[in-house]
C-alpha cells in the first residue's frame, strides 16, 4: 500500500511539472492563467509600402553570373554583359608545344546554371565576344561597373536558342590517343578567333607567357554581350556557371614523324556582370514618389527593385497590456501578373541598423534567441499564390520600442542564397542584394479596394490588470 501511494504521488508531481512547462504558442512573456483573456486576431492593412531601387550588388566571383537582354512590358529592358579575366593554361607559366603547330579551332565554353528567365522558345540570341581595354582583375566588381571595351573587332560570335537544360555532344580530343565523342552538360559554345589565340598564346613573346600576371596585363580580358535576333523579341537572362567555364583551343602538332591532336584550356581567373536597367514610365513615376504608399509594388531580380515597408499602426498597441503570440506578413502578387513570366520563387526581408547597414530581421537572426529561422518564410506558395514572413519577434520589438525602424525592406533573393549558422544545420536567408535571380514579381501594395492587399496578421493575448 505504501508503494501504491508513492506511485500516485510521483505521478501527480510529474503531471504538475509537465503542466508548468507549457508556454504560449509563439513568442511572448509568460501569462498567469488567472489574468488571461482569449487570444485575438488583428489584421493590419494600414501598411506603407513603396517601390525603390535596390542597392548596388557584388557580381564578381559568384556561382551564377547573368548574361542577358530582356524586355519585360511591365518593367522595361534589362541588359547584363559579362567581363572575363583570361588566364594561362593551368593558371601557371606556359611553354608552347614543340614542333609545327596548327590551330584547328577555338571555342568559348559557357556552362549554364539554373535560373534562366525570359523567352526560351521564340527568341534567337546572338552572343558577341570583344576584348577588354582594361584589365579584369581578381577583385570585387559591382553591377554598376562600366567597362572599357574594344568594340571594333568581334573575336567570337554565336546565334542560338537558349536550351539551358539540354546536354550537347562534342568531340573529346585526347593527346596520344584516339579521339572520342562525349555528351556534356548544358552549355553554349561560341566559336572563337584562331588569330587571337595565335597572337596572344602560341606566338606571344616569352615574357608574356612567363606568368599569369603578365599574361593578364597584356590580354586584359574578354567582354560578352547578348543581342536579340529581332527587335520585337522579348529576350531573356541566362545564368552562367563561369567557375567551370573556359576557352578551349584544339590544335595539331607535327614533330618529326609524329602528328598529334591536342587541346589546351584557358580558365577564367575572374568573372563579373555589368547590368543596366531602363524602366517603364510607370515604374519611373513610382520611384520618384518618396512619400505616398503605393497600390502596386515592383520587385525585380538582378538587384533591380525592392520594396520599403513600415507599420504605423503598431503604435496603437499598449505593450504593457498584451502579449504577442504570432505576427505574419502576407504579400500577394497581382492576379495574372505571373503570366507568362513566373513570380520570384523567393523573397528576403531585412532591416537597416543604426549605421544603415543591412541586418537580419529578429526572427531570421542567428544571434537572436527568439529566431524561427526554419519557419521564417519568403518562398512563393504556388497553391495560395502568396509569400509569408513570420515576423513575431520583430513586431514585438517594435511595439515595445526595443528597436528603431531605420528602414525595413522586402527584396528578391535566389533560393540558393543562404547563410549557414556555425554549429547549426539550418541556413538563414541572405540579406545581400542579389543578381543570381532574374525573376520579378508585381505585388499588391496598400490598395484598400483589393482583397489581395499586403497585410500583417497579428495574434495577441490581452492581460488583465
Amino acid at each position: 500500500m505504501k508503494f501504491l501511494r508513492l506511485d500516485l504521488l510521483t505521478l501527480l508531481i510529474s503531471l504538475f511539472i509537465f503542466n508548468s512547462c507549457k508556454r504560449q504558442d509563439g513568442i511572448g512573456l509568460g501569462i498567469d492563467p488567472t489574468n488571461q483573456v482569449n487570444g485575438a486576431l488583428v489584421v493590419d492593412t494600414n501598411i506603407i509600402i513603396r517601390t525603390e531601387v535596390d542597392s548596388t550588388a557584388v557580381t564578381s566571383g559568384l556561382a551564377k553570373t547573368p548574361l542577358g537582354n530582356f524586355t519585360d512590358p511591365a518593367f522595361g529592358t534589362t541588359v547584363s554583359n559579362v567581363a572575363l579575366g583570361l588566364s594561362l593554361p593551368n593558371d601557371a607559366a606556359y611553354t608552347v608545344p614543340a614542333g609545327t603547330l596548327t590551330i584547328d579551332s577555338a571555342v568559348l565554353v559557357l556552362r549554364y546554371a539554373n535560373g534562366f528567365y525570359g523567352d526560351s522558345v521564340a527568341t534567337r540570341y546572338t552572343a558577341n565576344v570583344y576584348q577588354l581595354a582594361e584589365k579584369a582583375g581578381v577583385q570585387t566588381y559591382y553591377n554598376t561597373k562600366r567597362w572599357l571595351v574594344n568594340t571594333g573587332t568581334v573575336w567570337g560570335t554565336k546565334t542560338f536558342t537558349a536550351r539551358t537544360h539540354d546536354s550537347v555532344t562534342i568531340a573529346n580530343i585526347r593527346t596520344g590517343k584516339a579521339d572520342t565523342i562525349q555528351k556534356v552538360g548544358p552549355q553554349v559554345r561560341i566559336p572563337f578567333s584562331k588569330a587571337f589565340i595565335y597572337n596572344n598564346l602560341f606566338n606571344a613573346n616569352g615574357s608574356q607567357l612567363a606568368s599569369t600576371l603578365l599574361f593578364q596585363n597584356a590580354v586584359k580580358g574578354l567582354y560578352i554581350t547578348l543581342d536579340k535576333g529581332q527587335a520585337n523579341n522579348v529576350g531573356g537572362i541566362l545564368q552562367l556557371a563561369l567557375d567551370s567555364s573556359r576557352l578551349d583551343v584544339f590544335y595539331k602538332t607535327v614533330n618529326g614523324a609524329t602528328i598529334d591532336t591536342a587541346t589546351v584550356s584557358l580558365p577564367f581567373v575572374s568573372h563579373s556582370a555589368a547590368i543596366t536597367y531602363t524602366y517603364t514610365t510607370t515604374i519611373q513615376a513610382l520611384l520618384a514618389d518618396k512619400v505616398n504608399s503605393q497600390n502596386t509594388v515592383y520587385l525585380q531580380g538582378l538587384a533591380g527593385l525592392r520594396a520599403k515597408v513600415s507599420f504605423p499602426d503598431l503604435n496603437k498597441f499598449n505593450p504593457d497590456s498584451i502579449v504577442l503570440n504570432r505576427a505574419e506578413l502576407v504579400i500577394t502578387p497581382q492576379p495574372n501578373s505571373g503570366i507568362p513570366y513566373a513570380p520570384l520563387p523567393k523573397l528576403t526581408m531585412y532591416q537597416l541598423d543604426i549605421a544603415h547597414q543591412r541586418t537580419y530581421i529578429q526572427d531570421a537572426s542567428p544571434s537572436d534567441g527568439r529566431n524561427q529561422i526554419s519557419a521564417f518564410g519568403g518562398r512563393y506558395d504556388k497553391t495560395k499564390k502568396e509569400y509569408h514572413f513570420l515576423v513575431t519577434a520583430y513586431v514585438q520589438d517594435l511595439i515595445r520600442k526595443k528597436t528603431v525602424d531605420y528602414g525595413t525592406f522586402i527584396a528578391p533573393i535566389d533560393t540558393t542564397e543562404v547563410t549557414t549558422v556555425s554549429g547549426s544545420s539550418v541556413g538563414t536567408t541572405s540579406v545581400s542584394p542579389s543578381v543570381q535571380t532574374a525573376a520579378r514579381t508585381i505585388a499588391v501594395g496598400s490598395d484598400k479596394s483589393s482583397p489581395y492587399k499586403i497585410k500583417l496578421n497579428i495574434i495577441y493575448t490581452r492581460i488583465r490588470k
